[in-house]
């Protein structure tokens, strides 16, 4: 009975694996900025935390929107139609193109919202001109995802993997340069880590388009655009995918960019800690994004043959998969709790031990929840990813505003606000709405598989 399932393990990671080294790798660009940023101080970890929450909102839209691209690239390769593959990635290409512009002049326009929201004077403005780099890295970071997409599509995920790893190389290194002007650079702080994340992400565009160029299986499908020639079927094809998706994506990023701004109100020594537990988390949690897109693509594939039966097999084994690696990340939370937010800040810093040792003992117990809810989180965002593969995206994104917005935040609100739980009544709250998710979403997937192999 399990073998059914556990045989699909094999290839299931052999798809999931460059993808989650390859969304780590956009985690290693914010890990690499909080810890060379920690070493600076709480108050310039807040400041990036801050900076980093509009960015996160905005970034959440534009992969979300992306994902579009690779169902239906996913579906043209197992029905053998090339030609409908490539006109998938040029529309994609150019709405992602335009998303990214888009948002980020929303972001510099919500710029001042930053002077009402109750945070601390000093981590506002240091968070300013950090902000400004940043969101502007987000442009080259969309049209990235439009090749990334694409790639998993056509199930070669080791491609965007690469460019992610050199990404993080010209990363650290520029941190290292910039944030504490070593090598005769100008120590320019948090702009410097700003700076980098820029450079990093232009770098990784111009690589995986040049080496996808370079490939004889993609050269055509990645050159020859006619993008004055566009077609409104195809537009509303990405746009009825991604327009959902991207909602999927900015209710859940927005629960947890509002668990920023409700430890801001408490002070910037939960607002560090905070952005040291979602740190963490947010690393295993490209885990489970990696296993979704393995369960887009194989479900996707599944589709374009109309073989209901093996797809609702795939993706169980994908959810069984996710069940158990996501058990391991919890009991790792367990143990290292204490130790883990140790990484994050310069534990021998005299001037601002009492800060340290404060920010570290919040996160400890933010740990704690975090390790329980790695399971539902982990569970939500594959199955999520199966759906998508379905191309069912409608309902799904009204599920994930009821768990997260009507069910999560309001419990994060009110313990944190107004119990002595404070830090750890958000992220009780993150807990809620991510169970809440993933049993709903599970009931759809459930429902839905079962009605099409009925119907086949």
């Amino acid at each position: 009975m399990l073998q059914q399932y556990t045989k699909e393990f094999k290839y299931n990671l052999t798809l999931a694996v460059p993808v989650i080294l390859g969304m780590l790798g956009h985690t290693f660009v914010q890990l690499a900025d909080n810890i060379m940023v920690g070493q600076l101080g709480t108050a310039e970890l807040a400041a990036v935390s801050l900076g980093n929450s509009f960015v996160f909102v905005a970034m959440s839209l534009g992969i979300g929107f992306s994902t579009a691209i690779t169902p239906l690239v996913a579906e043209a390769d197992a029905a053998g139609k090339k030609q409908e593959g490539k006109s998938a990635l040029k529309h994609g290409l150019l709405l992602c193109t335009v998303l990214g512009l888009f948002l980020f002049g929303v972001i510099m326009l919500a710029k001042p919202v930053m002077h009402l929201m109750k945070q601390p004077p000093e981590v506002v403005a240091l968070a300013m001109p950090y902000l400004d780099l940043v969101a502007l890295s987000l442009v080259p970071l969309i049209i990235f995802q439009a090749f990334k997409q694409f790639s998993d599509g056509l199930s070669q995920t080791k491609y965007p993997m690469y460019a992610t790893i050199i990404a993080n190389v010209v990363n650290i290194t520029l941190n290292y340069l910039l944030i504490f002007g070593n090598f005769g650079f100008p120590k320019m702080g948090i702009v410097g880590a700003a700076i980098g994340t820029l450079a990093s992400r232009v770098i990784m565009v111009l690589f995986i388009w040049l080496l996808l160029r370079s490939k004889k299986k993609f050269h055509d499908y990645v050159t020859g655009f006619n993008f004055a020639k566009l077609e409104s079927r195809v537009i509303e094809k990405i746009f009825s995918l991604g327009f959902p998706s991207a909602l999927q994506m900015f209710f859940e990023v927005g629960i947890f960019t509002s668990a920023v701004w409700l430890s801001g109100v408490l002070g910037k020594n939960h607002q560090a800690a905070n952005q040291i537990a979602l740190n963490l988390s947010s690393m295993t949690f490209m885990v489970g994004m990696g296993l979704g897109v393995a369960a887009m693509i194989r479900v996707g594939n599944q589709k374009g043959l109309s073989d209901f039966k093996s797809l609702r097999r795939i993706a169980i084994s994908i959810f069984f998969l996710t069940f158990l690696l996501m058990i391991v990340f919890a009991a790792i939370f367990f143990i290292f709790n204490q130790w883990l937010p140790t990484i994050y800040l310069n534990v021998d810093d005299v001037a601002n031990q009492a800060d340290n040792m404060e920010v570290i003992s919040i996160a400890a117990q933010l740990l704690i929840v975090a390790a329980i809810f790695q399971i539902s989180d982990g569970l939500q965002v594959v199955i999520l990813g199966a759906l998508r593969g379905l191309q069912d995206v409608v309902v799904p994104t009204f599920i994930t505003f009821i768990a997260y917005w009507l069910i999560g935040f309001p419990t994060s609100y009110y313990l944190s606000l107004h119990t002595e739980l404070k830090s750890t009544g958000i992220w009780i709250g993150l807990l809620v709405g991510l169970t809440a998710s993933a049993i709903l979403l599970y009931i759809r997937f459930n429902v839905q598989t079962k009605k099409k192999i009925a119907a086949a």
